[in-house]
């Protein structure tokens, strides 16, 4: 049984329809999904910037980082490395050598559930970066681990190709099948706010916020 599983890239995604997104947050992409694509306990490491791109998904053992190595020979420019680590902080899983390569080779980002390190260069630099600890103890490099299978982070499930998008608060995925609904969605949602903010400073709020079923 080889070390690592490798599965073939999902489809590219439209280039429109990432870039619909540029500009969306992500709390309103989770407030037009239910309020469910939230990878829990990922924090931001790199200095500011917003994350865009696909989920090309990594599974790797507690502190275990070949896979990732590998997968980052297979990547595409504008996929984000998104590794189930299984929330081990035990060992980072990436860091600047690590980082350097996926700048190189246009990845969009990292979305580690685990540890990362290095993290003075993360936080010097504008490349996405979400983890859930730091700490100075390198990985193991033997497997196993499997590339292009669905993820779980945080409590939420990510596929491969699944579109994903960075913030300040976090990070939100989501299928590519449903973004014409969403952007639909997201920016009715973000009328709706402009409004209520307009009103909150003309002194005639009324209320209407807090009735709103996605407010």
């Amino acid at each position: 049984m080889p070390a690592v599983t490798h599965n073939p890239p999902p489809p590219a995604i439209d280039p429109d329809v990432l870039a619909a997104f540029e500009d969306v947050s992500t709390a309103t992409i989770s407030d037009c999904l239910d309020r469910m694509p939230v990878l829990l306990g990922l924090r931001a490491f790199h200095r500011r910037g917003r994350l865009l791109g696909t989920a090309f998904t990594v599974r790797v053992r507690a502190g275990d980082n070949l896979a990732i190595h590998q997968a980052l020979e297979q990547v595409r420019r504008g996929d984000v490395i998104v590794v189930d680590g299984g929330g081990d902080t035990s060992r980072a899983l990436v860091g600047d050598i690590m980082k350097a390569i996926a700048e190189s080779r246009g990845v969009a980002g990292f979305v580690i559930d685990g540890a990362v390190r290095d993290t003075d260069a993360f936080a010097a630099s504008d490349f996405p970066c979400y983890g859930r600890a730091a700490t100075p103890r390198g990985p193991f490099k033997t497997g196993p681990g499997a590339i292009n299978v669905p993820v779980s982070i945080g409590g939420w499930t990510v596929n491969p190709g699944d579109v994903v998008v960075g913030d300040a608060d976090g990070v939100v995925t989501f299928p590519p099948a449903l973004a014409s609904r969403l952007i639909e969605a997201v920016r009715a949602q973000a009328a709706r706010e402009a409004e209520v903010l307009a009103l909150i400073r003309a002194g005639q709020y009324d209320g209407r916020y807090a009735r709103e079923a996605k407010g």
